[in-house]
């Protein structure tokens, strides 16, 4: 645990604009995060998933690796991904290109992307890709460290986005609001 957070940090300090969070997700996060998860939920993706904090929930909630697929920007996240789930797909990019790299039919997206970060266009473009990914009716599952949706009312409009709060994790650090979001009513 000692080395993730240090890689984390080195992150951050290196590239803060890439690294959205002041600390890694917590378990309590990742729970929440990975609830309903399982041996059959099917194709998993994570945008986002840095040293890999809720992709831990996510493989303990029971999905297999050969089931997951982690699309991450930053290379020295990818390379301790790699180690750590070596029979997980993993992508190293933008979560704007799944659909270059052929990410079709998810069942859920679970995202540890800082969206509030990002600029709207940004997260049109995210969004976009994350909704050609799922396979029809699945969802998007986000966190945020804010008390309201971490998607612009604008973006969520144009997409035809609707969503609900899933939970709050008090037991995190700092404390996280989890929310799903899936396209049309």
């Amino acid at each position: 645990m000692a080395k993730n957070i240090a890689l984390f940090l080195k992150q951050a300090l290196n590239n803060p604009a890439s690294v959205g969070a002041v600390a890694p997700s917590g378990k309590a996060l990742g729970r929440m995060m990975a609830r309903g998860l399982g041996p059959d939920s099917g194709p998993v993706v994570e945008i986002g998933p840095g040293t890999g904090s809720l992709t831990r929930a996510i493989v303990a909630a029971g999905v297999p690796q050969e089931n997951l697929t982690l699309v991450e920007l930053n290379e020295a996240f990818c390379h301790l991904l790699a180690r750590r789930y070596p029979r997980a797909r993993i992508i190293h990019g933008g979560a704007q290109e799944m659909g270059a790299h052929g990410i079709r039919n998810a069942a859920v997206v679970i995202s540890g992307l800082p969206l509030l970060n990002f600029p709207s266009g940004l997260q049109h473009e995210i969004l976009s890709a994350v909704f050609d990914a799922l396979a029809p009716g699945c969802k998007l599952v986000q966190f945020t460290y804010g008390r309201k949706p971490p998607i612009s009312p604008q973006v969520m409009q144009n997409l035809e986005l609707t969503w609900h709060l899933r939970g709050r994790v008090w037991a995190n650090f700092p404390p996280a609001s989890v929310y799903e979001f899936r396209r049309g009513g």
